[in-house]
């Protein structure tokens, strides 16, 4: 079935969409992003996506071109008229189109906005939860703004790329002996009965599954720890784990070939998960 996508104002079937050869994050990689997940046929976390969104586009001084209301009905109709049920809505926002120079182009340059959708059947019961993901470590070589979702997103590419010639599912990124988080996650360790992960700023994104995993956690009265944890600590924990919003909660067994705590799924990650579905599903809109 082709699917129907939106993009600047219009719907349209996706063989017919088009962008400019010059907009910008084609040319400058200048744009951001927000992946919301759609379970039941309904928007898991949408206010913490639209929120996000605005912030990454006030650090890059960008215009937004839909209100919040607009881009809920937006992502809603897109879900009903491609008939997902599981999968994920797809956003960007660049700057828009301009003739090439690295300066911005002035405020009469309209920003680009597009949304499409991926369906994902089991999404919710990916078998992958039960068996765990196997991560490796790479040097975390990005730039310095990682806190902004932009569409610049080569070097996770080529993480997911090591991992897949490892043998692994994922990357986990290392700077100064230190774990910053996956590829496309956050990332987590379990020791004891404390669960750790790096504490924001601008070396991590600041995730909307991440955000509601520690709330969740904490009102479950687990304990968390937001610090930056090595490799080693990972390595040497009962449990690890990471959080994205196609992926929830999903567990780590091994890293660099080192199985963490049984090298099978915990008890905490596991139920992280089953408490994120369930609550996140309470509030789906």
């Amino acid at each position: 079935m082709t699917r129907t996508v939106y993009v600047n104002g219009e719907y349209m079937p996706e063989t017919e969409a088009t962008v400019s050869i010059f907009d910008r994050g084609f040319l400058f990689a200048d744009g951001v992003y927000e992946v919301t997940s759609v379970i039941g046929g309904k928007l898991l976390d949408f206010d913490g996506h639209a929120v996000r969104l605005q912030r990454s586009l006030d650090e890059l001084e960008m215009k937004n071109p839909i209100s919040k209301e607009d881009l809920l009905e937006v992502h809603r109709e897109l879900v009903r008229t491609n008939e997902i049920e599981e999968g994920l809505v797809y956003l960007q926002i660049t700057r828009g189109a301009a003739d090439r120079d690295f300066a911005y182009p002035g405020d009469d340059v309209e920003p680009t906005i597009v949304l499409f959708t991926q369906a994902k059947p089991g999404l919710a019961n990916s078998p992958k939860a039960k068996e765990g993901m196997k991560v490796i470590s790479i040097e975390d070589q990005r730039w310095g703004r990682r806190d902004i979702k932009t569409v610049q997103l080569l070097y996770p590419s080529m993480g997911k790329m090591a991992a897949k010639a490892a043998g692994a599912d994922d990357a986990w990124m290392v700077e100064d002996g230190h774990v910053t988080e996956g590829t496309s996650n956050n990332a987590y360790i379990v020791k004891g009965n404390t669960i750790v992960t790096r504490q924001l700023s601008n070396d991590i994104l600041h995730g909307i599954t991440r955000a509601a995993v520690l709330r969740f956690a904490k009102e479950a009265q687990m304990n968390v720890e937001e610090r930056a944890f090595t490799l080693q600590e990972a390595q040497a924990a009962d449990e690890a784990f990471i959080t994205s919003a196609s992926t929830f909660v999903m567990p780590v067994v091994e890293i660099d070939g080192q199985a963490v705590g049984t090298g099978a799924p915990g008890s905490v990650a596991a139920r992280l998960r089953e408490i994120y579905l369930d609550e996140s599903l309470k509030t789906a809109i």
